[in-house]
């Protein structure tokens, strides 16, 4: 940790370590007005931040059309190049990367060094795609031409980015899209400002030209996002969000028929079979659902658990629960704050709710006295298959654990949601595991493990979790459109 993060962490005095103003067509800009970022874990003010209008979301986009046609004609081997240079920076600016994400975001230190590399790791696996981008080449169906395909930059792009994982959310967007040749807009999460901010930076400092990168903060979002998606110079939005505000943009989208990649709500069912081995589902469940103090859209959302096994499981799970350390990021600590009061202040209501239907508080249910937004780790258990929790996203350091009497009835459980992002099953039976993982209606299962995020594995899930994939060899075709050309090939002349 260099000395100003030193100084910084010992004495709680925040300092921005670039300027949090708009970043457009290669110039840091300030706004007209500023807004006020808070740390969650004490609610003081850490910075002003600029506040973007509509105006300058229309000269951000402006920047970005303006820079496209030299973008997606620069040599694969040059976009690739500055994302090392990029990869390269992060990697000195560790210190004050993973600093102004505790502060801005109140997950501890520990969680916020695993975003950090797991992020360089996602960078560097974009700059490594880049030149790996093919075609084809193919004789038609019945002969006479032949087939070309290539892949093109779709143009612009809108990233929208969440508070929870500010970081990684936006160098997965961002790497995929700068690989593949389109320029970008990124709206930072009104939260989490300047760790946006300090990747730009290093964009920036790595060399990206003008225009091509470009960073948005703001107080009203819709007003920002309404703009852009209403102009047909957009050919893109990537957005990381709610499932309510999802569904806002792909209507909004539709008037100008705008590529869309949404990675929305979770449910997360994390099934334990009658065979699994119970400390590590124990352990990994702990790790899935108070993860960034529950605020994850792959948290564990419903942990079902076999009625043969159950009873051990959830005096291990409430046990270990009851031993984690809550409070202030800086300090070492296993669960930080939520990100805000009101954030905080509904869980009560929730508690009330899922003791309504049928659940039985084992751990927590309190928030715990200020400063700062922090909930006591939670533990509701059910003794047979609630609906209570099957459309409803936690977000939060609330655990549910149901008893099931069945594998049929753990799957079908599982099944009963709108949601469809992540899910989990633990089991010592691969051939069980694999049957089981086939007939989840997610879009990822993790069997026996509770983290899968992986750079060279698609993120994305089904039914209302999104469309689209992140990462993996999907990520960067979100961001190309195909290209099919049906060229005439004479018979060879004397010239040849």
């Amino acid at each position: 940790m260099n000395e100003q993060s030193s100084r910084l962490v010992a004495t709680r005095t925040p300092a921005p370590m670039v300027s949090p103003e708009l970043y457009i067509d290669g110039e840091w800009r300030s706004g007209s007005e500023t807004f006020a970022v808070h740390n969650p874990a004490d609610g003081s003010v850490l910075w002003e931040v600029a506040d973007a209008t509509a105006d300058d979301a229309t000269a951000a986009l402006d920047a970005a059309v303006a820079a496209q046609p030299s973008w997606r004609k620069m040599a694969p081997r040059a976009r690739a190049n500055l994302l090392h240079a990029a990869h390269r920076l992060m990697l000195a600016r560790e210190a004050d990367i993973v600093l102004a994400m505790t502060l801005e975001s109140g997950k501890p230190l520990t969680e916020s060094r695993a975003e950090f590399n797991l992020s360089v790791d996602f960078l560097l696996w974009f700059a490594e795609q880049v030149a790996h981008v093919h075609g084809t080449y193919a004789d038609s169906s019945n002969g006479g031409f032949r087939i070309v395909v290539s892949h093109q930059p779709v143009g612009p792009s809108l990233l929208i980015t969440p508070w929870n994982f500010p970081l990684l959310m936006i160098v997965r967007k961002a790497g995929a899209a700068l690989a593949a040749g389109c320029t970008i807009v990124a709206k930072s999460a009104q939260e989490t400002p300047l760790t946006n901010a300090l990747f730009v930076q290093v964009l920036h400092d790595a060399g990206f030209p003008k225009g091509v990168v470009n960073l948005l903060h703001t107080s009203t979002s819709s007003a920002i996002s309404e703009t852009l998606m209403a102009d047909s110079r957009l050919r893109k939005v990537s957005f990381t969000g709610s499932t309510r505000v999802g569904s806002v943009l792909l209507r909004q989208g539709a008037e100008n028929i705008l590529n869309c990649s949404l990675e929305l709500g979770g449910d997360g069912p994390f099934v334990v079979l009658d065979d699994a081995d119970v400390d590590l589902a124990v352990a990994q469940a702990v790790i899935c659902k108070y993860r960034n103090a529950g605020q994850a859209c792959v948290a564990a959302n419903r942990i079902i658990v076999h009625r043969a096994v159950e009873k051990e499981f959830t005096a291990k799970f409430v046990e270990m629960v009851r031993g984690l350390k809550v409070g202030n990021g800086l300090d070492v600590v296993d669960v930080g704050p939520m990100i805000s009061a009101r954030q905080r202040d509904r869980l009560q209501a929730t508690i009330a709710d899922l003791v309504r239907g049928g659940g039985e508080v084992l751990a927590g249910g309190k928030a715990i006295d200020g400063p700062g937004y922090f909930f006591e780790p939670t533990v509701v258990r059910f003794g047979q298959r609630s609906d209570v929790m099957c459309n409803q996203e936690l977000f939060a350091p609330v655990a549910t654990i149901f008893a099931v009497d069945s594998v049929a009835e753990a799957l079908a459980f599982a099944n009963d949601s709108r949601f469809g992002l992540a899910s989990y099953v633990f089991t010592q039976d691969l051939t069980r595991a694999v049957a089981f993982g086939e007939q989840l209606e997610f879009g990822m299962v993790g069997i026996n493990r509770g983290i899968m995020a992986d750079p060279a594995a698609p993120f994305g899930g089904t039914k209302a979790s999104g469309l689209g994939r992140e990462a993996g060899h999907d990520g960067i075709y979100e961001f190309l459109e195909k290209k099919y050309m049906a060229v005439t090939v004479g018979e060879p002349t004397e010239r040849f």
